[in-house]
């Protein structure tokens, strides 16, 4: 089948900390509320581990085909999160997947999952075998103790492609397809890669999948540890991304997922087209020294370049959502990339980060703020900036959203970028 060249979002799904659903996620943005919240029950821990956006009430799936019901025992959290948000994507497109042959149906999932991290599978044994003594364990107790005692499918739980064959044999993607795993930006790379099946002709409807969980207690000790989380000394409102007090991020868990049908198509069908992905972006950019540091300017050639391929100018734009992950030298490239690729529109086109109403969540945090974006602009707004009060001195020309305020224009440019400067951004149109 020939594509009109132009990919449309018809469907969208989100689960986060700040609710279940697309709706109520973006309910929560316009109110100002953030789903990060204390959780004390880590004695011991420092303070800053015990912020974190947690998603409340998914013990179980609902709504899992009957055929492989028997698997949702393997999968991670990650997964389950993943699973509610693309089911709610392929819900809110209408798209009746019967009418789709199986092989025309693209999947691409981007996973940065940290469920399983760590030796906990192992406590119900080792606690065995140590009860009496934690010197001259006997070994073959021990092994008798695990082989009874450890869940022998805490395997499946940790591979990072552990929601793909799950959502493929639910709702049979069976078209192009692959799982991604690694960290931001991922969930761009992943709607991408679905565009790009369907601009080829290859498939007629494609599922981008971003999903993550990010507030076990071991990554968010290692990344404590490197000095990216934010010490939580404002609570809640110490995630403050561009602005001057800002001092690292926090960790959140979600989902989130982006339906794509050839436009033509999608219209002949009577589809409910949201947006139109007009351009992508994908830069590497190798920063100065050794270590994390962070390129000059991490996002300016990837968000030029999501222009370029979209001829749009920056000052078409209703807004740029950067990645915001709150740290000081990550911000300064991202507002320093910004101001260099607005010039003369630096002070007329509003910048606003999503991530303090969620939490970081890894893979799911790129394609959750898409959708975000695409509901603000659909009903004529700008996300504001949560926790924002000054920018740090030199960028005082750009216009910070600082709170929910109307928007001029139609499309938007979300932008994403991940250790050792890799960096992404996505050209949204909505109609």
């Amino acid at each position: 089948m020939s594509s009109s060249g132009k990919a449309a979002v018809t469907g969208i799904g989100l689960i986060s900390p700040l609710g279940k659903g697309v709706a109520e996620n973006f309910k929560g943005v316009v109110a100002g509320k953030s789903g990060i919240a204390l959780h004390d029950d880590r004695s011991g821990a420092p303070e800053c581990l015990k912020y974190f956006g947690k998603v409340e009430g998914l013990d179980k799936l609902e709504g899992v085909p009957s055929n492989v019901a028997g698997q949702t025992r393997f999968l991670n959290r990650g997964s389950m999160l993943g699973f509610e948000a693309a089911k709610e994507a392929i819900c809110c497109s209408g798209l009746e997947l019967s009418g789709v042959p199986r092989e025309r149906r693209s999947l691409f999932i981007a996973s940065g999952d940290f469920t399983t991290l760590g030796y906990d599978f192992m406590h119900p044994a080792l606690s065995e075998v140590t009860r009496q003594s934690t010197e001259n364990i006997d070994l073959c107790a021990l092994n008798k103790a695990t082989l009874n005692r450890v869940n022998p499918f805490f395997l499946l739980e940790s591979i990072n492609n552990n929601l793909f064959s799950f959502l493929s044999a639910s709702f049979e993607f069976m078209g192009p397809n692959t799982s991604l795993a690694s960290l931001s930006p991922l969930g761009g790379n992943a709607l991408e890669l679905a565009c790009g099946r369907i601009l080829s002709g290859e498939a007629d409807a494609a599922l981008a999948v971003g999903c993550g969980s990010w507030v076990n207690e071991i990554p968010m000790y290692e990344l404590d540890g490197l000095g990216i989380l934010s010490k939580c000394k404002r609570g809640p409102e110490s995630f403050r991304p561009l602005d001057r007090g800002r001092d690292g991020f926090i960790p959140g868990e979600g989902g989130a997922a982006i339906l794509v049908e050839d436009a033509e198509s999608a219209r002949k069908r009577g589809a409910p087209i949201l947006a139109l992905i007009n351009g992508f972006g994908n830069c590497i950019e190798f920063p100065p020294g050794k270590g994390l540091s962070v390129p000059e300017l991490i996002s300016k050639r990837c968000i030029e370049s999501a222009l370029e391929e979209g001829s749009f100018e920056p000052g078409d734009l209703a807004f740029i959502c950067p990645h915001g992950s709150g740290t000081r030298k990550g911000d300064r490239s991202e507002l320093q990339s910004i101001a260099e690729v607005l010039g003369k529109s630096r002070g007329s086109v509003p910048v606003c980060a999503l991530k303090p109403y969620t939490g970081h969540m890894g893979a799911a945090s790129d394609l959750a703020e898409v959708i975000i974006g695409i509901k603000a602009l659909s009903k004529g707004l700008v996300p504001g900036t949560l926790n924002f009060a000054r920018v740090e001195p030199g960028f005082e020309e750009l216009k910070i959203s600082a709170s929910t305020q109307q928007a001029t224009g139609m499309s938007f440019i979300s932008v994403s970028y991940g250790i050792f400067g890799q960096s992404s951004s996505v050209l949204v149109q909505t109609l």
